[in-house]
């Protein structure tokens, strides 16, 4: 084989896995950033939707679902549905994702503002941990855990996990 064609060849085969990593990163980051407008317009099996049939969202003393009708049920119980009638917004900050493979973990800050009647609140600023994996529609929600950022060891915790590996 000519060496300048094998050289072609392993650089294309490179830029495919280079080019797969940003699609990947840019697909997670999409699927996290659908979140907040999707519960904010009180879209509870849209939100859902983001998580895998078996997926976990842990909320800490707020509550812990899982699969599809428990997560849905969070956004329709009356503390959330609460806050949308009186109007919310529900903001994460970009993630940190590590990939290996069809696993990846993301961990970003979310904050919840909420309005008064006169102007805006910080209500909840909170750590989060997205596991994540690859479905044949996408890529899809495993866990989210999310912790106040109230000084607790616990909350600083889920930040330190943007350095580990995916599960």
């Amino acid at each position: 084989m000519d060496p300048a064609y094998a050289a072609l060849q392993a650089e294309v085969f490179a830029l495919r896995i280079e080019l797969r990593a940003v699609q990947d990163r840019q697909a997670i980051a999409d699927l996290i950033a659908a979140y907040g407008p999707a519960v904010d317009r009180g879209d509870s099996r849209g939100a859902a939707a983001l998580w895998a049939a078996d997926g976990s969202y842990d909320l800490g003393d707020f509550g812990n679902a899982r699969g599809h009708d428990e997560i849905a049920a969070l956004f329709d119980a009356d503390l959330h549905q609460g806050l949308i009638r009186d109007g919310a917004a529900h903001m994460l900050g970009p993630p940190r994702i590590a990939i290996d493979g069809d696993a990846a973990v993301a961990v970003c800050y979310s904050a919840v503002a909420r309005w008064t009647g006169e102007a805006f609140e910080l209500y909840r600023v909170a750590a989060n941990r997205w596991t994540l994996r690859r479905e044949a529609q996408g890529w899809r929600v495993t866990g989210r855990a999310n912790r106040l950022l109230d000084g607790t060891a616990e909350a600083r915790a889920l930040l330190a996990e943007a350095h580990r590996p995916p599960d």
